[in-house]
């Protein structure tokens, strides 16, 4: 079975030219839609048009310090260590999808312990694992569901999972959601700037698992770009998932890779 998974490694050619199609289809199909709290942030002036787009074209990521988080008491965090659960770290996407993936691994007989902040981009999400790691020691497997307010500053990437890896060690499997975002609130010249900064984080995350044997792409990406009119009907705003559409759709990716094992 690990054989079989690692065997879908996409080349660049696959993730451009499914990242040029998603945005495409994106750009067509959008239309003003509100800004979602705990979503990334561009600043006000880049949504608009009127300002700077930031060095990559997404505009700059909002201060998220403040922002919706959910985060395991000790004692859960303590409980799931103990039965090797699986800890998850996360962004808004988390905040919002974390509870029913939660429930459905209770259903399997594990345990999770989540740490889970809207706004957040890899690098904080990256030292709050090292801070666990230090605290309690990690269970064998880690959940990443962070990067999609990495489009603002996309090389920053490759670096946090490689240090991810280091923290995990050779004996643990990770599991990271690779990310799409072409956020609907924005101007068309962001939405296309998303688009190919999500398709440059996927890179380093497919490159990253050539290097990491125990390294797993949940692929969240191609999926919503495999079918006509996935982007519309799985997420609300171009970035966070539908409810529950979207949501059964990404978590059950979750589910099915960490059963793979």
């Amino acid at each position: 079975m690990r054989k079989r998974l690692g065997s879908f490694r996409p080349s660049r050619r696959l993730l451009f030219a499914a990242g040029t199609a998603a945005a495409a289809s994106t750009v067509a199909a959008a239309s003003a839609a509100e800004a979602v709290p705990g979503s990334p942030q561009a600043a006000t002036d880049a949504a608009t048009g009127l300002g700077s787009l930031g060095n990559y074209g997404s505009g700059v990521l909002g201060a998220w310090a403040r922002q919706a988080r959910a985060i395991s008491n000790e004692a859960q965090i303590r409980r799931t260590r103990e039965n090797d659960g699986v800890f998850m770290f996360g962004d808004s996407i988390g905040v919002q999808d974390g509870p029913a993936l939660v429930r459905q691994l209770a259903k399997l007989g594990i345990m999770t312990a989540v740490h889970n902040w809207a706004g957040r981009p890899v690098t904080p999400a990256v030292d709050a694992l090292d801070t666990w790691a230090q605290d309690y020691g990690l269970p064998h497997r880690i959940l990443m569901s962070v990067g999609s307010n990495d489009i603002f500053t996309p090389p920053a990437v490759a670096a946090q999972v490689d240090r991810t890896m280091q923290i995990a060690g050779p004996e643990r499997t990770v599991y990271w959601v690779n990310v799409q975002a072409a956020r609907t609130a924005f101007i068309p010249e962001i939405r296309v700037a998303d688009q190919r900064n999500s398709a440059w984080i996927n890179l380093q995350l497919a490159e990253a698992q050539r290097r990491h044997d125990n390294l797993r792409i949940v692929h969240w990406a191609e999926h919503l770009a495999s079918s006509p009119n996935r982007l519309a009907r799985y997420l609300r705003d171009g970035l966070h998932p539908s409810v529950p559409l979207g949501q059964n759709a990404r978590n059950s990716l979750i589910i099915d890779a960490i059963k793979a094992g």
